[in-house]
């Protein structure tokens, strides 16, 4: 077992915490006064999007080289992902008709019998009803998350499991402004996952203290706390590296459009065992405890 004051260290975790939230919430915080911190991608701005059966295995040099094509033609870098083994999909911010013919004349003369499966343009409108669809799925999250804690626990142990995902998708957007990673769908699922992961982790430690508090009943709750994080301290650590190796393996060989899954996940997962150990746990103690104060289980 590890033996850290984590109810102790709380608000030094904290503030560590708040270093690394703070370009994820100066990115949602700016966002409506126009200035975007963010590189959305067109599932999000809009765009157009290309797709073609080539007829050819797509491997990763293929990809980044109809990318570099294709930014010599419109000036902006595009997306473009595998579709399937041999086809490939291209997003672009958007583009007039001549360019999208002379994109489409490239790939023809480039991949002998290439057929263009689809071009349509995705409009603002839709990519803002997708914003919202990402901000109303961490807010529906974060009510059930709180409503399933409840009742599995008690109300103030729900609170500190919200706030624990709320930290945990605050650290992941921060990735994604300080590496300017492409936000797209992808970052719906990453982010929805990481929540489950991090709210896995945080039921482990809560489970723990609840069987202590049988065991320890006249321990004040902070030492239960501390007790319990400290029992699945490498139980997560453990989890967490088993997870974020094939990421990683991901990261390294995987093309672009995977990669920016991949980095962002790694990142909430981490974030997600962080949460669970040095905040969850503590921040439980914290509001049941009066500020932090000793208080029998």
């Amino acid at each position: 077992m590890v033996r850290l004051k984590f109810v102790k260290n709380f608000k030094l975790c904290a503030i560590i915490s708040l270093i690394l939230m703070a370009p994820g919430i100066a990115g949602v915080v700016l966002l409506p006064f126009g200035i975007d911190l963010f590189n959305f991608d067109i599932d999000f701005l809009g765009g157009t999007v290309m797709q073609y059966e080539l007829h050819q295995v797509m491997d990763k040099p293929r990809l980044d080289e109809i990318g570099d094509l294709i930014e010599d033609i419109i000036g902006i870098s595009p997306t473009v992902q595998r579709s399937g083994d041999t086809g490939v999909v291209i997003k672009t911010l958007d583009i007039d008709t001549d360019l999208r013919q002379s994109i489409d004349t490239m790939i023809k003369d480039k991949f002998a019998g290439a057929i263009q499966l689809e071009a349509e343009n995705v409009t603002a409108t839709v990519g803002a009803d997708l914003r919202n669809a990402a901000i109303m799925s961490v807010v529906i999250a974060s009510l059930l998350i709180l409503l399933y804690i409840t009742i599995r626990f008690e109300f103030k142990s729900g609170l500190a499991a919200v706030f624990s995902q709320l930290h945990d998708v605050f650290i992941m957007l921060s990735c994604y402004v300080v590496l300017q990673i492409p936000m797209g769908m992808t970052f719906i699922a990453a982010m929805l996952t990481t929540l489950g992961y991090s709210l896995n982790a945080s039921v482990v430690v809560f489970d723990r203290m609840r069987e202590n508090r049988k065991y320890m009943p006249k321990a004040d709750f902070r030492d239960i706390a501390d007790t319990s994080a400290g029992q699945t301290f490498m139980r997560n650590i453990n989890t967490t590296v088993s997870t974020i190796l094939p990421l990683v393996m991901i990261i390294i060989l995987g093309v672009a459009s995977v990669r920016n899954f991949a980095i962002p996940m790694a990142v909430g997962v981490a974030a997600g065992a962080y949460s669970s150990v040095f905040l969850a746990a503590p921040m439980w103690s914290f509001l049941r405890g009066n500020g932090g104060k000793k208080e029998k289980a």
